[in-house]
């Protein structure tokens, strides 16, 4: 199966080319390496890949048309990750973050839908629930009250999603992931924010009382549900699911900042601050649907994640 990966050179999308090329599949990597952070990070993401000669590299924006159909031919199924990521830059960037993830996802299921591919995974995020306050949060809730332009442009998506399965016929599954972290990590994220400021002897800012929790996903977990999930797309080229992929545990910010601290060997010092907007209180996954469907069953525990993300960024 020869498989297109959009944003397979960040943090999610170039562990999912290793893991695909290590599984046996040709892997086609479309990414822009724009400046959200430094491209040269992106390229390096790419070194272990780009030894297999069943890895290609294509330079391109998900926003540009013809950029996408010159891709190379025999592509059995995407993997759609490639966004403008993060909730607090979209609150600044409201029309780039539209652009970006609404019209780019809408050229890649079109570009799918021209070439036959019946097959599609599409990133979505748990940014979704938004302030939900019915916890695990289970695929059944309504997703109707965003809170940040970010999580707005997701469910968009999810919509573009069904709207092309419901006119084409091409099997898509949804997932939405929940606070990703490992090796790699992209460095605006929090846990390796933290680590660079605390090896660099400065504060950590803490926004809130410390008591709002995120469901930790390591990325090993991540990979098994996207996996699973392309097997099971393969075997029901009808399907369309939205689903979960968390951890099914929550973290509060204080343990989150102690555990990453203890890792590295440092007492933080805190930076006390005020919550900021399109913040959500919690983020807690019911993965049961994904455990039925394709078998997920996410085995990192949190302090082991970090010690293997400590360990990667020494």
């Amino acid at each position: 199966m020869n498989i297109l990966v959009t944003g397979g050179a960040g943090f999610i999308g170039s562990h999912l080319c290793e893991r695909l090329l290590g599984d046996g599949r040709d892997v086609v990597s479309f990414d822009s390496f724009d400046d959200f952070y430094d491209p040269a990070v992106k390229e390096s993401n790419l070194d272990w890949s780009r030894n297999s000669d069943r890895f290609t590299s294509v330079r391109g924006d998900i926003r540009d048309v013809e950029a996408l159909r010159a891709l190379p031919q025999g592509i059995d199924a995407v993997i759609h990750l490639a966004a403008r990521a993060g909730v607090r830059p979209s609150l600044e960037q409201p029309a780039l973050y539209t652009e970006v993830n609404l019209l780019g996802t809408t050229n890649v299921l079109e570009f799918a839908r021209e070439r036959g591919i019946t097959r599609v995974l599409f990133g979505s995020s748990s940014s979704v629930y938004g302030n939900a306050e019915r916890v695990p949060f289970s695929e059944a809730d309504r997703v109707d009250h965003p809170i940040s332009p970010y999580a707005a442009t997701k469910k968009g998506g999810e919509l573009l999603c069904h709207s092309f399965h419901h006119l084409y016929g091409m099997g898509i599954i949804c997932l939405r992931f929940f606070t990703v972290y490992g090796p790699r990590q992209r460095p605006d994220l929090a846990i390796h924010k933290f680590a660079r400021l605390l090896t660099a002897g400065k504060s950590i800012p803490m926004f809130g009382d410390g008591t709002t929790e995120r469901d930790y996903t390591y990325v090993d977990d991540i990979l098994d549900g996207i996996t699973g999930a392309l097997g099971y797309v393969g075997a029901h080229p009808d399907a369309f699911e939205i689903v979960n992929l968390g951890e099914s545990r929550t973290v509060s910010l204080t343990e989150m900042i102690d555990t990453v601290a203890g890792a590295l060997g440092i007492t933080p010092t805190i930076d006390r601050m005020p919550m900021q907007p399109g913040d959500v209180v919690r983020t807690y996954a019911d993965v049961s649907k994904a455990r039925t469907l394709f078998g997920y069953d996410p085995t990192t525990e949190f302090a082991d994640g970090v010690a293997r993300f400590v360990e990667w960024f020494r």
